[in-house]
């Protein structure tokens, strides 16, 4: 019986603390509750059968608010609520911003033997970001991938990632993306459209883009932070290996997500060393 809920961030964390406050129709508060370290909410105290509205508070974060029907079990799910951050509407100051590589993360995972996920990541990657003053839909970025960087965990398969059979790092030592333009799909929201260039060929890849929020850093700068997620296929770069292990199943799938965590610190300065 009660109240369960999860209260997390647009990308993904916990909001711990977040308070969860359950009203009745008329308006009158009949459950208040804290989430824990890890963003839950269980609280055991029983609801009469209803419609309820369920807000959630949490202190940097816009409220958000959500509807509850309660059974005659007494027990309200209301699941996952995600809270943006307040500003997040707000885009960041306009020129140049320069992304930080030891604050940000260039990670990829591909299926493995149909039932299970390869994770990896490039360690060595360069970036710059170009917000514009008047219309921000022409705001551009640009960024350098040092292929070779391929860090999966396991030097034999590295090794294979590196090989012609995929990157051919040698004839292809560079990753590279340049945007050609951007589409706003709310506050805190766009698409990123641009070019990836891998393996030798060239094409248009979009990117899911959020927008985190900006705030001040401990060396006197200012920061941006930035998720964006998109998915590629391996044959339209070119990278057409693969070896069927058993009853058609491929040793590695045939797609690959994509996943951007990027902090960008404002200007064209070097990046203070720290962490």
């Amino acid at each position: 019986m009660g109240l369960t809920a999860r209260i997390r961030t647009r990308d993904g964390w916990a909001v711990s603390h977040a308070v969860v406050t359950v009203t009745d129709m008329t308006g009158t508060q009949v459950l208040r509750a804290e989430a824990d370290a890890e963003g839950a909410v269980r609280d055991a105290t029983p609801l009469e059968p209803g419609a309820y509205t369920v807000i959630v508070t949490a202190v940097g974060y816009a409220p958000a608010a959500a509807s509850a029907i309660v059974t005659a079990s007494g027990r309200a799910e209301v699941g996952m609520v995600t809270l943006a951050r307040q500003g997040g509407a707000e885009l960041p100051p306009p020129g140049p911003w320069t992304i930080d590589p030891a604050h940000s993360s260039v990670g990829a995972v591909a299926q493995h033997l149909g039932i299970s996920s390869v994770h990896g990541r490039f360690t060595d990657f360069t970036g710059a970001i170009e917000i514009a003053p008047d219309d921000i839909a022409k705001s551009r970025v640009e960024a350098v991938i040092r292929a070779a960087s391929i860090d999966t965990g396991n030097a034999m398969r590295d090794g294979h990632l590196k090989s012609p059979d995929f990157l051919d790092v040698e004839n292809h030592p560079e990753i590279t993306y340049r945007s050609t333009g951007l589409r706003a799909n709310g506050p805190d929201r766009w698409t990123v459209h641009g070019e990836l260039g891998m393996h030798g060929v060239v094409r248009p890849v979009d990117l899911d883009l959020a927008y985190l929020g900006t705030g001040p850093d401990p060396w006197g700068g200012t920061r941006a932070a930035f998720r964006a997620t998109t998915e590629l296929r391996r044959e339209d770069f070119a990278m057409n290996y693969n070896q069927v292990v058993q009853a058609g199943i491929a040793a590695i799938g045939t797609t690959l997500k994509v996943e951007l965590d990027v902090q960008a610190v404002q200007g064209e300065a070097p990046l203070q060393a720290g962490s």
